[in-house]
């Protein structure tokens, strides 16, 4: 089966992009450094293409009572032109997705999913919206969908839109214009640097792309890929699913229990399994690793404590670029969660000491 293919495939191809597939698409991985990408982010602006993302749009006067049930957030307590990050989780708690929900009307809510799961957190919102009077949509296929990270990304944004970005909250979507093409701008992140989402599209998609080169240029704005868009966020601390997140652990586990809303209004899919385990605790949780070693822990290597016994497995690893040593999440049984705690990853036979740190590795200074 061929791999599907974003409206910008042809400027990626242009600008001498190495493709990866990725959740069923040909996305591109890097153009030419990932390593000049990650500190292009760091120091000035990446421009990324995120249309593999998932888009689901709920609509009616009970939209958001469904996603109450359906999400372990408060959807319907969202502003008008807010979002918030979520969670969908399995009736034990597991979890099936994380999400961000932005609240795009009074009726009406678009849910953005990561591109291995948008099929089937569709699939499971058309379930369990069953009963409510809201119509639940894929609307994929609707969007085209650009990101503008770092530090000047406003400045290279600014004259582009009439919106005033200054003014553009953090967490929040507006209706705009960018280029002349009507655009939701939005301001999430998935690097740990200040940016927009700019939903548009897709006959519009390359006549943005292009306006955001361009006006990028001065502003040294590069193009940048899935390769580092990893390390952006593993030094940001934020959860891969598929590594930090899956239906075999709660959000709990990952310690991000502060987005399940037990006390909402209503039953939730999961709601007892999750109160339970907030009651009674977790066995293990998801820490940090730093090591002085440019020999990086990756994903699945085993986590040892001061006797050699496995106390855990890292879940996502790689050298930093911005810190100039490897780091790691991993999750470790809750006694050796400690910030300081001495452990070692077993990198293919050797034991690389490591020290248990807090996360975020890396948080923006403005």
């Amino acid at each position: 089966m061929d791999s599907r293919r974003t409206p910008l495939h042809a400027e990626h191809e242009a600008l001498g992009a190495m493709f990866t597939d990725f959740a069923g698409w040909r996305m591109p991985l890097r153009y030419d450094s990932e390593l000049a990408e990650h500190h292009a982010v760091r120091t000035s602006a990446g421009l990324f293409d995120l249309t593999h993302m998932g888009e689901i749009v709920l609509t009616g006067p009970e939209a958001g009572a469904a996603l109450d049930h359906a999400l372990v957030g408060h959807a319907s307590a969202i502003g008008v032109g807010r979002a918030r990050y979520t969670m969908i989780c399995e009736a034990d708690g597991g979890v099936v997705d994380d999400l961000i929900v932005y609240r795009t009307g009074d009726q009406e809510y678009l849910v953005v999913a990561n591109a291995s799961n948008a099929d089937v957190v569709h699939r499971a919102l058309v379930e369990r919206a069953k009963g409510f009077d809201t119509t639940v949509e894929d609307r994929s296929a609707d969007y085209a969908l650009l990101a503008v990270q770092g530090p000047n990304a406003t400045a290279i944004l600014a004259g582009l839109t009439p919106t005033d970005l200054g003014a553009v909250k953090y967490y929040a979507s507006y209706p705009t214009e960018v280029a002349g093409k009507p655009v939701l701008l939005a301001r999430t992140g998935y690097t740990g640097e200040d940016g927009f989402e700019l939903f548009v599209a897709p006959d519009d998609a390359a006549h943005v792309w292009h306006a955001l080169i361009e006006a990028g240029e001065p502003h040294d704005l590069r193009p940048a890929g899935l390769g580092c868009r990893d390390t952006l966020r593993l030094e940001a601390g934020m959860p891969l699913y598929g590594n930090e997140l899956n239906r075999d652990r709660t959000p709990y586990h990952a310690n991000l229990g502060r987005v399940v809303k037990l006390d909402k209004p209503g039953d939730f899919v999961g709601r007892d399994a999750l109160a339970a385990v907030a009651e009674q605790g977790v066995t293990e949780a998801l820490v940090g690793l730093k090591t002085t070693s440019r020999r990086a822990p990756r994903h699945g290597y085993p986590v040892l404590d001061a006797e050699g016994n496995r106390v855990g497995e890292v879940t996502s690893g790689a050298l930093s670029p911005t810190l100039g040593h490897s780091v790691a999440m991993a999750y470790v049984a809750v006694g050796s969660t400690e910030p300081g705690t001495a452990l070692s990853v077993d990198v293919r036979g050797r034991h690389e000491p490591v020290e248990v740190v807090a996360l975020p590795f890396y948080k923006r200074t403005s």
